[in-house]
């Protein structure tokens, strides 16, 4: 059947055989169609996983972090895997706490020779239907056709007939997932499902207008799900929403010689103090790999990791514990950290949506639960954590990265980035339109060469308002900006806010690092929106602050047998006549944490209060009695 098929496809869809050509922006509409009607499977079926796994976007023939390709996300990830491990690479120590001897971990994750099914989907997808490799990671309407190929292969390895009801179809959604479990599969079908009953349409970044009919009504089969022969998965002991398939992979808490261990602390959160961030990383490493790492204690630690091909997720820190992952002990010490799983291999590795709405779901819960607001000086990117000293500065990491969707993610999380105030405001959203926001950026693949082009949050800063000034320098880390992937220094990114500093045409000047930064926003296609909020400025008679990378209590605040912490300021000021916008006030607070026995551990709290506010791409604190508070 499979190969009579395959035959049959490859006259539509591929070619071999003159027919009609659809308008140049409803080809991957069709070939949807015609991939249905070739294998018997639902058309709004092979739609509803298409857009779970890539909203329909081909991104160019590039592999996502996983090694997916095209509109189903085929994988082939054994040309993605990546020898770079994200804690053990850089000059950043995760731990961040000065108080103890630098932890800077070695490289610890083997590299498996043999890859699960869910990373190798495209070769199967080959043999099924008869095409090429290479035909499948390039051309959309081949990719679609190993789609449908997979989901009827599933199909009949669950000894069901096709059929024309997409209600029919949910063990074999399940099984495409590539999961192993039956709630990481039930989970994603869920979603699919989801997606069904709720339609869509939108254009793809190829240009490609696609729809789904939505089908409110829809109430799958879940029946079928337990022929599926997979594995049961225990939630116990995980603090996850009941939306997502999440299982307990606990980080060890383990002495190990010497006074050392690992590989987090044991906290009391929120009683001791409570949880005000999340931060967002990528694993630059596989799954089974990351897993393998953070079950070492001689490693580093983080909350919850998530997996790209089906957003499974495993926490492996509990909330009220202290996981190291910011590389800035003050933010480690009030954050929860979710690595997700990814590949920078390439120059525009992609995420999947299955991935984003399960991190969203994770991050709306916890938020929730702790009460941490959803906007982007509680919700962090690693990227945006401040080095605690001036000499941490240039070692912090920079993931997830300008390819991190955060616009769509804000949307997923239920608080779009939308004007709040009129186009004269003193402040500002950053908020471009994502594929079309396409900056250079060099050394993805090799130091000085341009990344592919791709969508981005990223905006780019000059020192006025011509692309040809020179770009935005941040003085903390001791070179020359450039447009390197990983270089900060003159780059904003979507749902960050900042005030206006000045406006000249199709020009916003913001103010970012102590200087007018400059970044093109004209009307027609606006880069940021106006917005409303507070701002701080030196309080009268100061001609400047300190900024600081860490909100430490004063010295007086320290008891006996608890060393006091320097509050040391980073390398930069807040002039006078500058603004800055906050994102609230917090006190001065350090978790004093460094030996195994949790009895001596204690938080220390001052009566020094510290504003947080976005001072250049990552935030920042200022003591509050140096400012004044104001509306934008």
């Amino acid at each position: 059947m499979c190969a009579l098929a395959a035959a049959a496809l490859t006259l539509p869809l591929l070619g071999a055989a003159p027919a009609p050509s659809p308008p140049d922006t409803a080809r991957l509409q069709q070939a949807f169609a015609a991939a249905a009607a070739a294998y018997d499977v639902p058309q709004s079926v092979l739609l509803g996983v298409s857009y779970l796994q890539s909203r329909w976007d081909a991104h160019g023939g590039a592999p996502s972090v996983t090694g997916g390709y095209g509109p189903m996300h085929l994988t082939d990830a054994r040309t993605a895997l990546a020898a770079a491990e994200h804690h053990g690479a850089g000059a950043e120590d995760p731990r961040g706490d000065d108080a103890r001897p630098p932890l800077r971990p070695g490289a610890r994750s083997p590299r498996a020779d043999a890859l699960p099914a869910r990373l190798t989907t495209l070769p199967t997808a080959a043999r099924l239907t008869g095409l090429s490799p290479e035909r499948l990671r390039e051309d959309p309407v081949a990719n679609v056709a190993g789609g449908a190929a997979l989901l009827a292969e599933a199909q009949r390895r669950l000894g069901e007939p096709p059929s024309e009801d997409p209600a029919d179809w949910y063990g074999a959604v399940a099984r495409f997932s590539g999961a192993d479990d039956t709630s990481s599969a039930s989970a994603y079908a869920d979603e699919v499902f989801e997606v069904i009953r709720t339609g869509g349409e939108r254009v793809t970044d190829a240009g490609q207008r696609v729809a789904l009919a939505a089908h409110p009504g829809l109430a799958p089969d879940t029946s079928t799900l337990g022929r599926a022969g997979l594995r049961t998965a225990s939630t116990a002991g995980t603090e996850c929403p009941a939306t997502v398939s999440c299982e307990w992979i606990p980080a060890p808490y383990e002495e190990f010689g010497d006074g050392d261990y690992g590989n987090h602390d044991l906290g009391n959160r929120p009683a001791s103090q409570p949880v005000r961030y999340i931060v967002v990383h990528d694993t630059e490493g596989a799954w089974e790999g990351v897993l393998h790492m953070v079950q070492d204690p001689t490693y580093v630690s983080w909350q919850y990791s998530l997996r790209s091909t089906d957003g499974h997720i495993a926490q492996h820190v509990k909330a009220k514990d202290v996981a190291w992952h910011a590389g800035n002990w003050y933010v480690n010490a009030a954050s929860i950290g979710l690595e997700h799983e990814g590949f920078l291999t390439e120059p525009d590795a992609w995420y999947t949506e299955a991935m984003y709405r399960s991190s969203a779901r994770l991050v709306k819960y916890l938020a929730e639960k702790h009460g941490i607001p959803l906007d982007r000086q509680h919700i962090l990117g690693h990227d945006t954590v401040p080095g605690p000293t001036s000499g941490a500065v240039p070692g912090m990491h920079t993931d997830p990265g300008p390819y991190w969707d955060w616009r769509h993610y804000f949307e997923l999380l239920g608080r779009p980035f939308e004007a709040t105030a009129g186009r004269h405001a003193g402040m500002v959203t950053i908020r471009p339109d994502y594929d079309a926001n396409r900056p250079v950026f060099t050394g993805c693949a090799k130091a000085g060469e341009p990344c592919a082009a791709h969508g981005s949050s990223a905006v780019r800063l000059y020192s006025d308002h011509d692309e040809s000034s020179p770009l935005i320098r941040d003085i903390g880390l001791g070179s020359a900006p450039t447009t390197g992937v990983n270089d900060l220094s003159s780059r904003a990114s979507t749902g960050q806010q900042y005030a206006v500093a000045e406006r000249w045409g199709d020009w916003t000047a913001i103010w970012y690092l102590g200087q007018k930064a400059w970044f093109r926003n004209p009307k027609k296609q606006p880069t940021a929106v106006p917005a409303s909020g507070l701002v701080v400025t030196p309080r009268k008679g100061l001609d400047s602050v300190p900024v600081y990378g860490r909100a430490y209590p004063e010295e007086a605040a320290y008891p006996e047998g608890v060393p006091a912490q320097a509050v040391s300021p980073l390398p930069y000021t807040l002039p006078k006549g500058q603004r800055y916008v906050t994102g609230g006030k917090v006190p001065g607070e350090y978790y004093y944490a460094v030996t195994f026995d949790e009895a001596s551990h204690r938080v220390v709290t001052g009566e020094d209060l510290y504003y947080e506010i976005q001072f250049g791409h990552r935030v920042a604190f200022v003591r509050a009695a140096d400012v004044t508070v104001k509306p934008a």
